[in-house]
């Protein structure tokens, strides 16, 4: 027994240093990736309000954006279309803009509970200035988007733009709260 003992506690203490050694790693990864995907989600939800402001720009009749980049390929439809790809575009982008906000409040939770772990003595990051360069890039783009909702209230109708305004708030006052 005693044998057995003394194997398992040789088994806990290696086990405990593999995942000392290997935790590091993978959240180091886990946090790089988490990056990305809210840096690409972010290029994605600019895009998109730039399609919108191409879109309301565009005369009637024309195919491509104003300085004729990528954004004909939203904008080929002949321009009797426009009402409908218009609503589409920003419900589109609004629910990039709330996954990304998921995100950054993710983060935040995170950096919390980082942070409460740091009064029993574990490892933190006190650097808050990747976080403060999230909320800032979000609520930028969120500002522009609100901005072409608004330019484009008319085309809305008066059904879609209270539901998409009430959106807009959430998203700004749980950034602000949290």
């Amino acid at each position: 027994l005693r044998l057995v003992a003394v194997l398992k506690a040789v088994l806990e203490g290696e086990k405990a240093a593999v995942l000392k050694r290997d935790r590091h790693l993978p959240l180091s990864f886990h946090r790089r990736q988490e990056e990305l995907k809210f840096s690409l989600g972010l290029q994605r939800l600019q895009h998109r309000v730039r399609d919108i402001q191409a879109l309301r720009e565009r005369p009637a009749g024309e195919g491509l954006g104003r300085d004729g980049s990528r954004c004909g390929v939203v904008q080929s439809p002949a321009a009797g279309a426009a009402p409908q790809e218009l609503p589409t575009l920003i419900l589109e982008a609004v629910k990039e803009l709330e996954a990304a906000k998921q995100q950054v409040l993710k983060r935040i939770q995170i950096w919390k509970r980082q942070q409460q772990l740091a009064g029993n003595g574990a490892l933190f990051e006190e650097n808050l200035a990747p976080l403060q360069k999230r909320c800032e890039s979000l609520v930028e783009v969120y500002f522009q988007l609100h901005q072409q909702v608004m330019a484009a209230s008319t085309e809305l109708g008066t059904e879609l733009l209270p539901r998409l305004l009430e959106r807009f708030n959430e998203v700004l006052s749980s950034l602000v709260r949290r």
